[in-house]
């Protein structure tokens, strides 16, 4: 059996080709968007991708199940679990639904889906056998079902999808899923999970590639709970605490479910040089996409430029700031080279932003401005109406500066109304050290807003000794 992981540490994201060598046949699991990765891993080992599945719907990237199937014909598997509001849409019409116990055969490796609701109703992971080994399972594929030391969040159908204390049922159904499902599995099962530490679909996931049965049940914060069989303190842990979950999720969800667009092959950037991307950006046919570090935007960048650092975090940062659900204006990136520029538009079809057009390699002979800064010893002297914290819940209530209110930057153009009106006056954002506030201050000020960042942000303020407050319940 060939096992291979496909990591993006951009969205901390897992996918796995699976294949039997004796007769060339391969399953992926959870693809992403850019599909090159598997076409050369095929490649590669003289394999053929006959299938294609996922474990549930996601909502924190765009799925590349259809474009990998449409690209090697490849028959999709889903999941026909969860109810008739989980199912898949149109854009699944010639994929196979699975029921819990459905078996997948290539080669001499079987694939069984296994119904883990608790994070989405759906959910399915998958246990894998390798027949040329063994005749019970040594591998479970657990999608957002179990990761290494966490479990799936249950509230992103609430915080995300615009559902209504959905978190409890699930918290309720992911403490039966680990009692029925996964505690039953022999300890020395490998467990090999979707997501990573960054992830925003756990609140504690490890940074190792994979775990195991039996390490879970003994060393994972759950592994107590269970053993006591109790359920409200296992609830009660597991909904304390959980990230903000970025705007864009709803965004994710609603389009994994019908079925994301087909990109086939995207068209060649152009390189353009002052001139012409003046027109464009006069015309507002364009925006620029500024992908160096604040710090290098703090000396100058074109007014109503993004800020996306990248290209390693750019899928990130940019589906923080441009909705294509909002506006669809092509994209221009201003990056080193081309090469970076191709990366980083395949970083952005993960999220399913495909509006990136071009790119520039230079600033030169276009107006530029510098973003206003204030110091943390000039703050109180400067006229605002809010003093905004972008970081997350769970950072600001360790500590913050006195008065300011929280909104993480992963929401904040979907949570507009909980900001003073444009006309209103000054707002004054930090995050921890900089990188995000400038990234979501850039587009509250394509929004209208006047944004004044801390220079330095949080750090900053701490390191020169001045007051913090911690959140209580008080507030």
């Amino acid at each position: 059996m060939l096992l291979e992981r496909i990591y993006d540490e951009d969205l901390a994201q897992a996918s796995y080709l699976i294949a039997c060598q004796s007769n060339g046949e391969a399953i992926v699991v959870d693809p992403r968007r850019d599909i090159q990765v598997y076409l050369d891993l095929a490649a590669k080992h003289n394999i053929r991708i006959a299938a294609v599945a996922e474990t549930h719907i996601h909502a924190d990237y765009l799925s590349g199940t259809r474009e990998l199937a449409a690209h090697t014909g490849a028959t999709m598997y889903v999941s026909d679990e969860g109810g008739i509001d989980w199912s898949y849409g149109e854009g699944f019409a010639q994929a196979t639904r699975m029921k819990h116990g459905h078996r997948l055969r290539l080669g001499n490796i079987t694939v069984e889906a296994v119904h883990t609701p608790g994070h989405t109703p759906e959910h399915m992971s998958f246990l894998v056998t390798d027949g040329a080994q063994s005749d019970t399972p040594g591998f479970l594929l657990s999608g957002d079902f179990v990761f290494v030391g966490d479990v799936g969040r249950p509230d992103l159908l609430d915080e995300a999808a615009g559902h209504v204390d959905t978190r409890f049922t699930g918290a309720k159904d992911l403490f039966k899923s680990l009692r029925d499902q996964f505690l039953i599995l022999p300890d020395y099962v490998q467990v090999l999970p979707a997501h990573g530490s960054g992830s925003a679909c756990g609140k504690a996931l490890g940074a190792i590639a994979a775990t195991t049965v039996g390490y879970e049940r003994n060393f994972s914060w759950w592994g107590k709970y269970l053993q006591n069989n109790d359920e409200a303190g296992f609830v009660a842990e597991l909904l304390n605490g959980q990230p903000d979950a970025h705007g864009y999720f709803a965004r994710m969800k609603s389009q994994n479910k019908s079925g994301p667009a087909l990109i086939a092959s995207p068209a060649e950037l152009i390189e353009f040089d002052a001139p012409s991307l003046r027109v464009e950006l006069a015309k507002e046919q364009a925006i620029l996409v500024d992908t160096r570090h604040n710090t290098e935007v703090h000396a100058g960048t074109v007014p109503g430029a993004l800020n996306v650092p990248g290209p390693a975090k750019s899928a990130s940062y940019a589906s923080w700031v441009y909705d294509p659900e909002r506006e669809q204006l092509p994209l221009v990136l201003f990056v080193p080279s081309r090469a970076i520029a191709e990366e980083m538009r395949d970083h952005l079809l993960r999220v399913g932003i495909d509006t990136v057009r071009g790119f520039i390699t230079s600033l030169d002979g276009l107006q530029l401005s510098q973003p206003q800064l204030v110091s943390p010893h000039e703050l109180d002297s400067l006229d605002r109406v809010m003093l905004l914290d972008v970081r997350n819940k769970t950072e600001f209530a360790a500590g913050h500066l006195p008065k300011a209110a929280q909104l993480a930057a992963g929401r904040a153009l979907w949570n507009l109304d909980q900001l003073p009106e444009p006309e209103a006056g000054t707002i004054v954002s930090y995050c921890q050290s900089g990188v995000r506030n400038s990234v979501i201050a850039s587009a509250l000020r394509r929004e209208g807003y006047e944004i004044v960042e801390l220079e330095g942000s949080y750090q900053a303020w701490r390191d020169a000794g001045l007051a913090t407050a911690r959140y209580t319940a008080a507030g």
